[in-house]
């Protein structure tokens, strides 16, 4: 059974799963979220949240944490879900996505660990220190093709980047022209190129889409994650959002990165930490 999904949207079309058994899915992982030639972390984490939100009775992913055990790719795949708990106001599941070797054995790609409940029961109640990033204007920033104002575009050479519409800050854009700044520091505008507007859904793919953090370190090539935390606070108002991501600590080749995530009501919406490795060049 094929799950309901916004159609006109291609990222609900690509997160798309079929219902094979109860807590099976069958998932075909898109080429069009590829870094290099891995599937980008956020977008199998979404993914992984689509087939869980299925099989859970609550509708939205709050705590969702991954480990990547082996490096994705585009084709064919297969989600297992477990119950491990229902409550009145939150269900905890498990998921573990599989794909297959050329001999046909199964090959584990990550293994997730979630709790749901509904966002939109939440009491209104906040009380916080946080405050949204100060980026520039949307206009004034950078994008993989040329910004508005005629500033140099970002280099875009993985295939996710065709899919975002994404704006970086140009204080922590000097990777892209070959003077990072030293700081691990990431900040941007980010929606979806279609023009799909947010959800809690779609948050999971937005914790872990920007560039990554060691780029405005010095560092290039891939930072492949080890393990990811995403929590969703509520669900977006439509328009853009604010990403801020920031890392303090880059020791025995891996590197912390911390994201937060603002809607355009100002209110903070998501929150993340993962673990990544970073290769130690310059």
């Amino acid at each position: 059974m094929a799950l309901a999904t916004h159609r006109t949207s291609e990222f609900d079309r690509d997160t798309a799963v079929t219902r094979r058994a109860p807590g099976v899915y069958d998932a075909h992982l898109s080429a069009g979220w590829t870094i290099i030639q891995a599937v980008n972390g956020g977008y199998l984490l979404a993914l992984m949240g689509r087939a869980l939100g299925d099989a859970l009775p609550h509708p939205d992913p709050m705590s969702v944490t991954a480990h990547y055990l082996t490096a994705s790719v585009p084709g064919p795949a297969v989600i297992r879900t477990e119950v491990v708990r229902t409550g009145r106001t939150m269900s905890t599941g498990t998921a573990t996505l599989v794909q297959f070797a050329e001999d046909g054995s199964e090959v584990e790609r990550l293994r997730v660990l979630a709790a749901y409940g509904d966002l939109g029961a939440l009491p209104d109640d906040v009380r916080t220190t946080a405050k949204p990033p100060a980026i520039p204007p949307y206009e004034h920033c950078l994008g993989t093709d040329s910004a508005p104002d005629g500033r140099p575009a970002i280099p875009g050479s993985t295939a996710i980047a065709e899919r975002l519409a994404l704006r970086l800050d140009p204080a922590t854009a000097g990777w892209a022209v070959g003077a990072p700044s030293g700081k691990g520091e990431m900040r941007a505008w980010f929606g979806l190129a279609d023009g799909r507007e947010p959800d809690p859904l779609s948050l999971l793919l937005t914790v872990d889409a920007l560039p990554p953090t060691a780029f405005e370190m010095g560092l290039s090539g891939w930072v492949p994650t080890v393990e990811l935390t995403a929590h969703i606070r509520r669900r977006p108002a439509p328009g853009p959002l604010r990403v801020a991501v920031t890392t303090r600590n880059l020791a025995g080749g891996f590197l912390e990165e911390d994201a937060e995530v603002w809607d355009s009501e100002d209110r903070l919406v998501a929150q993340s930490r993962q673990l990544a490795r970073a290769l130690l060049q310059g």
